[in-house]
């Protein structure tokens, strides 16, 4: 199989470029980002990736560069986008352009070309918020500007569904240690700030939940579908629906002496569940998360 990866030298990309070598069922892979988020983890340290590997410095709005990259593979996985967390409601141009008229461009591109399989990483911001948990069958409402341009991205992908096969998958908020870290996740920024800072900082109640996917489970999870004889689906991609009280739980587990501040705590914000099938915490889920975030702690120098 030869693939194209947009967005591969980010967060999720730089974990997935080994993995998706690791099945041994790869022949070539094309890493095509921009380095808009001036990451070059893919590209350092001692995990080597082999000759398998090409990297094309393009983006994903450069129509002439993108089809010439889509035009030598087989299967194209869409992860390039803007992402910005928490302040997802601003910048909507940029939100716009990258993310929805730029998955225009790689729906445009795919549809000229030989590829078989499409696979677009969207996001349960989709679903907006509300009290019930969401599933496939809600009606898509999004808060953000973020998750609008996910959902117009959505669309663009389903114009093809019956073209080839397609699969969009509606991500969680990714968490875990990888070498192109992004601190501006959630978890990942208070396990940086309980570890550095003994301090976090805690906006609302605490009692708003979020879901929530490991980023190893995140690749596993497309690596199955690229290989799966599946026909064109949606899908949602969550382990857990945490409570930000959930998290700082666990993390003063971690870190005794940690200092939690919160700010406009008569506030409640928004909530966000996305049914998994598991809806009750118990104490093997807050367990898992421990061992993760312990796992997480231990890849720091200090």
């Amino acid at each position: 199989m030869r693939g194209l990866l947009t967005g591969g030298a980010g967060y999720i990309g730089t974990s997935l470029s080994q993995r998706l070598l690791d099945t041994g069922k790869v022949d070539e892979l094309i890493v095509y980002d921009n380095l808009s988020r001036h990451n070059y983890n893919l590209f350092i340290g001692a995990n080597k990736l082999d000759q398998r590997v090409k990297f094309i410095q393009g983006d994903i709005l450069d129509s002439r560069n993108l089809r010439k990259a889509v035009s030598q593979v087989d299967a194209v996985i869409h992860l390039a986008a803007k992402v910005t967390t928490p302040f997802a409601d601003q910048d909507a141009h940029l939100f716009e352009q990258v993310n929805h008229w730029g998955t225009a461009e790689v729906t445009y591109a795919v549809e000229e070309s030989q590829v078989e399989k499409l696979i677009y990483l969207s996001s349960v911001s989709v679903y907006g918020s509300g009290e019930s948990a969401r599933d496939l069958n809600s009606v898509l409402n999004p808060k953000t500007f973020y998750g609008i341009s996910k959902m117009r991205g959505e669309e663009h992908v389903n114009r093809l569904s019956n073209k080839l096969n397609t699969h969009i998958i509606r991500c969680g908020n990714v968490y875990g240690f990888n070498r192109s870290m992004r601190f501006d996740a959630v978890i990942n920024k208070f396990l940086f700030e309980a570890n550095f800072h003994s301090k976090i900082n805690i906006h609302g109640d605490g009692q708003q939940h979020r879901p929530f996917v490991h980023i190893q489970t995140v690749c596993d999870h497309i690596v199955d579908v690229l290989f799966s004889d599946e026909s064109s689906s949606t899908s949602n991609l969550v382990e857990h629906n945490y409570s930000i009280n959930n998290i700082t739980e666990v993390l003063k587990d971690l870190y005794p002496e940690l200092e939690m501040i919160f700010i406009n705590n008569n506030i409640k914000l928004r909530e966000l569940k996305v049914d998994n099938g598991n809806q009750a915490h118990t104490e093997a889920d807050l367990a898992l998360l421990k061992k993760r975030l312990n796992e997480f702690k231990d890849a720091f120098t200090f």
